[in-house]
């Protein structure tokens, strides 16, 4: 099965995985988010949109979630893969079990081909009810891996979407990026970025936002700025908001 949902395309395919796991249809699934699309054609036409940075005398540069001097998202290449089980099959199998996921939501607020909707309502419902199927309250995340794209406009809404739905614990919340170092993974980052939040768990390690130099008064949280933290992170929710207003939330928690 094919998801195509922009850039929250690999997030899709674990939470469609996941209900078919639920479901009783399969035992187990792999769950894969790849994309290989640097040419002219991708590049000229987010470009069109003003989507990307055009830092090109510093490209390491470039990519800066949530920098005040931000001006656009670098794209990227890459693939990650997630094996998805039941309980009783992973337990059959004596498999390592990494970590468990609890909670995956979806919603289209079909605001705008590129720019998210101002007051980030997309992505305040499908953070609340990721949290909702998880069973679980906004003080209970431990860790954000936020879409973060280094874009002006999604950065900002992003930012406020977080603090609508966490109110004051916000602040407490690590909140990073991994799109400073990895760029734009397109259709991968879900995957990418959620195995990036199962890591955090088991190494109790949480990955920075690099290039992160001059605070935005309007990206006011914690954003791990350019080094890694050690965070005993027991619930990490992992966020991916694509073009076209498709949003999507996983959250994972520790295995006990």
């Amino acid at each position: 099965m094919t998801v195509s949902t922009a850039c929250s395309a690999g997030a899709d395919a674990v939470g469609t995985a996941a209900m078919l796991l639920q479901q009783g249809e399969a035992d187990v699934m792999v769950a894969v988010g790849a994309e290989s699309i640097l040419c002219p054609l991708v590049i000229a036409g987010l470009h069109a949109a003003r989507a990307v940075s055009t830092r090109n005398d510093a490209p390491e540069k470039a990519s800066r979630p949530f920098d005040r001097r931000r001006d656009g998202l670098v794209m990227g290449e890459g693939a990650g893969a997630l094996i998805l089980e039941t309980l009783s099959h992973a337990r059959h199998r004596n498999a390592r079990i990494r970590a468990e996921l609890i909670g995956y939501a979806n919603y289209g607020d079909a605001y705008h081909v590129t720019a998210p909707e101002p007051g980030g309502r997309g992505e305040v419902l499908c953070m609340r009810k990721a949290l909702e199927k998880a069973s679980l309250a906004a003080g209970d995340i431990d860790y954000i891996n936020a879409h973060g794209t280094s874009t002006p406009l999604g950065d900002r809404v992003e930012t406020l979407a977080i603090k609508t739905v966490f109110g004051s614990r916000a602040a407490q919340i690590p909140v990073s990026s991994t799109k400073g170092a990895t760029g734009h993974l397109m259709g991968a980052g879900g995957v990418t970025e959620l195995i990036a939040c199962v890591k955090a768990i088991e190494e109790g390690i949480v990955p920075p936002t690099i290039n992160y130099e001059e605070p935005d008064p309007e990206c006011d949280l914690d954003y791990v700025p350019n080094r890694p933290r050690r965070v005993n992170v027991r619930v990490a929710m992992s966020n991916s908001f694509g073009f076209g207003g498709q949003n999507a939330c996983l959250v994972v928690r520790r295995f006990v």
